[in-house]
């Protein structure tokens, strides 16, 4: 391994520049007009897997934006990585809010800052760097390695479960590798074993066909927007418990080894309110911070509309109003009970004096692997030999739907082994990525396929 840590090392500067073309690509899946951009992007990935020498590179079509593949099947005897990543990035918007524009990668404080830097272009380039650095210097890989980038994930995967329905044979593995989380903490190495699940509503509540004199007709509809805020204010109750019957049924319980060692942490819970500022932390009664975001299911309300929201004043009922929510799911919730749960109780608690739709918009299941198990513990090797301390474990409060995929239909465990921190704006303004994590990240992968090559030996 030492001359290829030593070819990583003297090319520090030879990275930066390259993962900055990366990024330069405007890859927002959830934009129609950035479709063209998007397929350049994967066009992009394509040519750069190529070059580093990794074999049968294509792109493959799906309805939505194309998946990238390529693999490097030479490791006789050794496992084989799948290593899934996406090439796409959310939108950028509000763009005033950025010190930089985030499709021109800015170096400050030695911090890359470009959207997608961090979720998830940033992680997916050190694994190329990773794979290069083994292939230039040592002609080959020790452990075999198939690759798959998207260009959904943003904006919910939907076409990435059929992708890996029909390519199973394909797609044959011994582990699952995902660079699309995050670190602890500064300097706090992590190895994540659990992920929350998701669930993703529109909800439109119509009282008139159009909006409406407030004077001549106030007092004889219901307003829409009154309705609506009614509505979410039925979802939790006073201590942050949500409110749906039977939401809570299938909830697998936190063990007291794992709220024993979570609290070991290095967590301050008054200094990650004044990092959010926000006045005061709020969450449902019983749990810790890192107990409610990491492994207790939540309602959000993630985005509301209706009525006059312009300057000055404007006196109207509106004829409709809409709210964007989720839910966050953990282990044993099924995304499609608690759809229906929440179908059901919307159907139940909204007044009859307005036309309701409920749509589900999209999902995914939580997951959750043991942390003994070989793969995490080679992960964990390989991440404290590339930053040169003892990684922790933790679980993520975020959902990457795709690996509880990759475990149903593929049966494969998964590994995340991420190099993100929490401060870096992932999907907001001034998005960013520390440039010595990347690094540690570039020499920690090129360890992962030397130690998990070393379980198949």
């Amino acid at each position: 391994m030492n001359n290829v840590i030593d070819f990583i090392n003297t090319r520090r500067d030879q990275y930066l520049e390259e993962l900055k073309a990366f990024l330069a690509i405007p890859s927002i899946s959830a934009l129609p007009e950035h479709a063209a951009d998007t397929r350049r992007c994967a066009e992009w990935c394509a040519d750069e897997m190529r070059r580093i020498g990794l074999q049968n590179v294509r792109l493959i079509d799906t309805p939505g934006n194309p998946v990238v593949y390529g693999d490097w099947m030479g490791a006789e005897g050794a496992p084989t990585i799948l290593f899934y990543g996406h090439y796409d990035v959310q939108p950028v918007d509000p763009l005033d809010l950025w010190q930089s524009p985030p499709f021109e990668a800015t170096v400050r404080d030695g911090e890359i800052y470009a959207r997608g830097a961090a979720d998830d272009k940033g992680q997916v380039f050190m694994h190329f760097k990773a794979i290069e650095a083994h292939m230039k210097q040592n002609g080959r890989l020790p452990v075999n390695i198939k690759i798959i980038l998207e260009g959904e994930e943003e904006v919910g995967s939907a076409n990435l479960d059929n992708f890996i329905k029909a390519n199973q044979e394909q797609l044959k593995a011994d582990v699952v590798v995902i660079s699309d989380s995050g670190m602890f903490a500064r300097g706090v190495p992590s190895i994540c074993y659990g992920l929350r699940g998701l669930v993703y509503f529109q909800i439109d509540l119509r009282g008139s066909k159009s909006d409406l004199h407030s004077g001549s007709f106030g007092g004889a509809v219901v307003n829409p927007n009154t309705a609506l805020a009614s509505l979410l204010a039925q979802m939790k109750d006073r201590s942050g418990r949500i409110r749906l019957p039977g939401f809570y049924d299938d909830v697998r319980e936190l063990t007291q080894e794992e709220r024993d060692q979570w609290k070991r942490l290095p967590f301050n819970e008054k200094q990650y309110a004044r990092e959010l500022g926000a006045p005061k932390l709020f969450g449902e009664t019983g749990y810790s911070t890192l107990e409610r975001t990491w492994a207790r299911p939540t309602f959000e309300v993630n985005g509301l509309l209706g009525g006059f929201t312009g300057e000055g004043a404007k006196t109207v009922i509106p004829a409709v109003a809409m709210a964007k929510v989720s839910m966050r799911l953990v282990p044993n919730q099924d995304p499609d009970k608690i759809a229906q749960l929440f179908e059901a109780y919307v159907k139940k608690i909204a007044p009859r004096s307005v036309e309701v739709k409920v749509t589900r918009m999209h999902g995914g299941k939580a997951w959750m692997t043991e942390f003994n198990n070989p793969f995490v513990q080679a992960a964990g090797r390989a991440i404290e030999k590339g930053f040169g301390k003892e990684p922790v474990f933790t679980r993520e409060g975020g959902s990457i739907p795709v690996v509880a995929t990759f475990s149903e239909i593929l049966g494969l465990p998964s590994v995340l082994f991420g190099v993100g921190l929490p401060d870096e704006n992932a999907h907001a303004p001034n998005e960013k990525l520390d440039l010595g994590n990347f690094h540690g990240g570039v020499i920690a992968s090129a360890y992962l396929y030397d130690e998990i090559a070393g379980i198949g030996r």
